[in-house]
């Protein structure tokens, strides 16, 4: 009686092995990139900004994330940071676009701020992590996303 609960805990341990291999297979990660960014407002010590993050899936089944971190670099310099709790799903094959509130001192601009006022034109990085809930189990996947970003024409190729 005994050998047969050690191969019944040993037949389900491997079962769930195997499932959760089979669903991270079915799994594609979602991709995220930045849009735009949109200016709220500008003083004299410095400004608020929202950033429009697009989350395509890729997947034929729905996402429903539930949290998303971030971190916006201007050029290598570190622009803002920060996380959202608010629940959104993005349909399979679909994207949504999410904004996210950034709060910014000129100090901490420095010459990326400098470089957009005289030219235009930054690159930029944004980077984090999103989890999402899905049929085939729950995830956090990375993302990282690099680009150029004009006030006259919005993100760049």
């Amino acid at each position: 009686m005994r050998n047969v609960r050690v191969v019944l805990g040993v037949m389900i341990v491997t079962v769930a092995a195997s499932c959760s291999v089979l669903g991270r297979n079915a799994f594609t990660e979602p991709l995220v990139s930045l849009r735009n960014v949109q200016v709220n407002g500008i003083g004299l010590n410095g400004g608020s900004l929202e950033v429009l993050l697009n989350v395509y899936n890729p997947n034929g089944f729905r996402l429903d994330a539930t949290r998303l971190t971030y971190k916006l670099m201007v050029d290598t310099i570190p622009f803002g940071t920060g996380a959202t709790d608010s629940n959104f799903t993005v349909a399979g094959k679909d994207s949504m676009v999410v904004r996210l509130p950034i709060r910014f001192s000129w100090a901490g601009v420095g010459e990326a701020g400098r470089e957009l006022l005289n030219t235009g034109t930054v690159d930029y990085r944004v980077l984090g992590d999103i989890t999402v809930g899905s049929p085939v189990g729950s995830f956090t996947v990375p993302y990282d996303r690099r680009g150029q970003f004009s006030t006259l024409r919005g993100r760049g190729p």
